[in-house]
């Protein structure tokens, strides 16, 4: 583009510093003119709207409606509320189980954990998939703790409430009477961190509020909240539904299913309506000189609405015509590709979503399931254990320290979520055999993935070789007695000195 073309060679021959600086000016224009397609503004991108605002703007701008819809899609929408279902039971399931050397705390735990609940309706476990449903429905999980009196009768005095983020006063934003900042309903120090959450004492939405209930924020501080989501970009305080990018996807699909409805039972209204009785010979109804033109029921009432199955006559009609129902063929693949873009939306297998697996096979289920797998691995490690499970994990033992309980405030924990599912389950299970017998994978880790702990697993081994050993029974899966291979170990140890001598000789 910036070459001399054959005008500029023409007038180099007469005024050569003419033509270099064509020559130079169009090469600075083209240039100037690069850059990337998705920036143009041309007739095509004209609608196109963005803005440049930060991710707490934007949150506060449509967090609360993009809220009120997804939530309206879980309640009444199959396809978004099996997504959510699908997401919570994948990241949690039985639940992401905690795991200290110190066996005194982990017995302690066992206790508190089935007290934990404020509501009295959940366990440890329980609270954490609430927190998680919240976080992913509607874009943050919040856990207030509530400390309890010794007297209260509690393994450790502490108890955990889950709060849906409407209890966040978004209307506390900008400098405070304290000298301090908020920012839509949380409240930051001079160096920016987090000290308080202003929060409403009773859900705004609940019909339980009244004219003498307190419709003021109170500041709670920020070390008794626990406040996961999330994280999409830097400075993002808040978060937003799981789905947000196939929120209009499924209302449109929802929209479209109703529309074939709504067709298909006009399309049942099948009527017969007897025409051209004008004619001499005609079979309909003659057409009198008082009559007004139109179709009409055997009563010679005028008709305004049919109903399926009915006959019709049209003053002097000699003919018969009956409705025609149109029939659509691509239902189904129109159908089928909402539900893939539905499912990108909200990062699930398209399988999960629809529940359809007429069109998977097992190396798609495979790969499809190693996808999978990463984000809920993510969505464990980046979100859900940093930001939940541990700082509940720190408030017991805070709670249990001052208790008298145990020596520490901090105890080291390990955490194992639960183990993914399996396409080919005796594959999946000789692999972690192996991985475990080569010190690849911890066996404890293995036994915490089933959702139990270490302790419940080897008692439940005792007592059940137990009851064997007193009813002076063998079963071919108790090691103790008999080999893998199916010989008792007595002729298995014998065909091993057997094998030795052998090489011996």
């Amino acid at each position: 583009m910036g070459s001399a073309n054959l005008l500029d060679r023409a007038i180099a021959v007469v005024a050569p510093r003419t033509a270099a600086r064509r020559v130079a000016a169009r090469r600075a224009f083209d240039v100037m003119s690069r850059g990337y397609d998705g920036a143009n503004r041309d007739r095509l991108r004209n609608s196109w709207r963005s803005h440049n605002t930060s991710a707490d703007t934007e949150i506060a701008a449509a967090g609360s409606l993009l809220r009120d819809r997804m939530r309206d899609l879980v309640r009444n929408n199959p396809y978004a509320a099996n997504a959510l279902a699908v997401l919570v039971t994948h990241a949690v399931g039985a639940g992401i189980v905690p795991r200290s050397k110190d066996k005194k705390v982990n017995k302690l735990f066992a206790d508190w954990m089935k007290q934990c609940d404020a509501d009295g309706h959940l366990d440890f476990h329980g609270i954490i998939s609430l927190a998680t449903r919240e976080m992913l429905e509607s874009g943050t999980g919040m856990v207030r703790r509530r400390r309890r009196l010794a007297e209260d009768g509690l393994a450790v005095p502490l108890q955990l409430q889950v709060l849906e983020v409407d209890h966040l006063d978004a209307t506390r934003h900008g400098e405070l009477a304290t000298g301090r900042r908020a920012s839509y309903g949380i409240e930051y120090n001079g160096i920016g961190k987090t000290t308080a959450y202003w929060l409403f004492p009773n859900h705004p939405g609940s019909t339980a509020i009244t004219s003498t209930t307190s419709l003021s924020s109170v500041s709670v501080p920020a070390e008794d909240i626990v406040f996961g989501f999330k994280k999409l970009r830097a400075g993002q305080s808040q978060g937003v539904p799981w789905g947000h990018a196939a929120v209009t996807s499924v209302y449109d699909l929802a929209g479209y299913e109703q529309s074939e409805l709504v067709r298909k039972r006009l399309e049942s209204c099948m009527v017969g309506v007897v025409t051209g009785g004008d004619d001499e010979g005609g079979v309909g109804l003659p057409m009198g000189d008082d009559d007004v033109p139109g179709v009409y029921n055997a009563d010679g009432e005028i008709v305004e609405k049919f109903a399926p199955g009915m006959l019709y006559h049209a003053r002097g009609g000699k003919d018969i015509k009956f409705t025609q129902p149109a029939n659509t063929a691509n239902y189904d693949s129109y159908k089928t590709s909402m539900l893939h873009t539905i499912a990108v939306g909200f990062h699930v297998p398209h399988a999960f979503l629809s529940g359809r697996l007429d069109k998977v096979n097992y190396s798609s289920s495979k790969i499809g399931l190693e996808t999978y797998k990463k984000i809920i691995d993510d969505l464990q490690w980046q979100v859900i254990i940093p930001m939940i499970c541990q700082p509940l994990w720190d408030w017991f033992c805070e709670a249990a320290f001052w208790a008298g309980k145990i020596k520490t405030r901090k105890v080291a924990v390990e955490w194992s979520p639960p183990r993914f599912p399996s396409a080919d389950e005796a594959k999946d299970v000789a692999a972690r055999v192996a991985a475990v017998r080569s010190g690849l994978l911890n066996p404890l880790v293995a036994i915490a993935e089933t959702g139990f702990t270490p302790e419940e697993v080897i008692a439940g081994f005792v007592e059940w070789n137990a009851l064997l050993d007193d009813n002076k029974l063998i079963f071919d899966s108790d090691p103790r007695r008999m080999s893998q291979a199916g010989q008792t170990q007595q002729d298995a140890d014998a065909d091993k000195a057997d094998a030795s001598n052998e090489d011996t000789s």
